[in-house]
């Protein structure tokens, strides 16, 4: 059975995943799959992915906006200077995720990334993008990878680096959020137009 591109209310087809809710919709057509660079921006999607891990999406995508102001809207040098005080803050915002491993992840990377130059982060994470001309588009949900070679490597360099809560799943799942892949499937009104 092809899971394929479904129309939405608006008569365009959309990855299936993309219409069981308006934030889901407005995600999907918005900013799934654009490219993003910026040390700070990367950060925040790694940190997000991360805390996303054994969760759906929608409940991190529901909260980003208690994120961004838990997390001083994620500039890496800010949430580096965290102290056990702002922990302890963050264990209990009802406006996250409340994981201590995750919320430890976080500061620690964030204590990391503030030792790599400008632009580091960002030219690491963009050196593992394939080749787009080797990747066919996905005709349907079963034709995308839950982990590939690229993703796998990534995770790997992040650890090396210090970076925790980063496996080729989550590293994956990074890719194709901030438009290291183009994994909108064939049909999909978001195939192409990812500007």
């Amino acid at each position: 059975m092809s899971t394929g591109a479904e129309p939405a209310a608006d008569g365009g087809l959309r990855c299936p995943w993309g219409l069981s809710t308006e934030d889901y919709l407005a995600y999907h057509d918005t900013e799934w799959g654009r490219p993003v660079h910026g040390d700070d921006a990367l950060f925040e999607r790694l940190c997000l992915e991360a805390f996303q891990s054994g969760l759906s999406w929608l409940t991190i995508l529901r909260r980003r906006e208690g994120f961004r102001s838990a997390f001083a809207d994620f500039k890496i040098p800010a949430v580096a200077e965290f102290t056990d005080a702002d922990k302890e803050r963050l264990l209990a915002d009802a406006g996250i995720i409340r994981n201590r491993a995750k919320i430890d992840a976080t500061l620690a990377n964030a204590r990391v990334l503030a030792g790599w130059d400008e632009g580091e982060l960002d030219a690491l994470i963009w050196s593992y993008a394939p080749d787009a001309a080797t990747r066919p588009a996905p005709r349907g949900l079963e034709d995308v990878p839950a982990v590939t070679p690229e993703s796998t490597a990534l995770a790997k360099e992040l650890k090396k680096r210090s970076i925790r809560f980063v496996g080729p799943t989550t590293a994956y799942a990074l890719m194709q959020a901030c438009g290291l892949v183009n994994d909108h499937l064939a049909d999909c009104v978001s195939r192409d137009d990812r500007s």
